[in-house]
């Protein structure tokens, strides 16, 4: 048996990847197959899906106006979130650059909509309580 990676014993950090969708919406149901695959690229990160509306106490007040919507954080802080363009290469980029700058030291300022930033934060440490 493959002993599992382990991004924390290399150094690296471990991002939590929230994808934020909803069955009636076309665009997430075709994004599913895309986030799988990411999950299977960089295996070092934690992946979630979350229904906003089948688990919408837990979502709470976030606002999500356009799917699919990620939502990227390290250790319950938010790095990113928005809408992302359904494409593979865009969101490996992505994981990379804010893995690259926390591996460097440095803080990424987390791209969140200022009226949503609450919103988010509670999100990111609810779901760190899960992890």
């Amino acid at each position: 048996m493959k002993p599992e990676f382990s991004p924390e014993a290399s150094g690296l950090p471990t991002l939590d990847v929230v994808c934020l969708c909803a069955e009636w919406c076309g665009t997430c149901r075709e994004y599913r197959d895309t986030f799988a695959a990411l999950g299977q690229a960089l295996p070092a990160h934690r992946y979630r899906w979350i229904d906003i509306e089948d688990e919408a106490e837990l979502v709470g007040d976030v606002d999500v106006e356009t799917f699919p919507t990620l939502m990227v954080t390290h250790q319950g802080r938010v790095l990113f979130a928005g809408p992302v363009l359904p494409r593979l290469g865009d969101a490996q980029r992505l994981l990379d650059t804010l893995t690259d700058a926390l591996a460097r030291g440095a803080t990424p300022a987390a791209a969140v909509a200022a009226d949503q930033a609450r919103a988010y934060d509670e999100l990111a440490r609810a779901l760190s309580l899960c992890a």
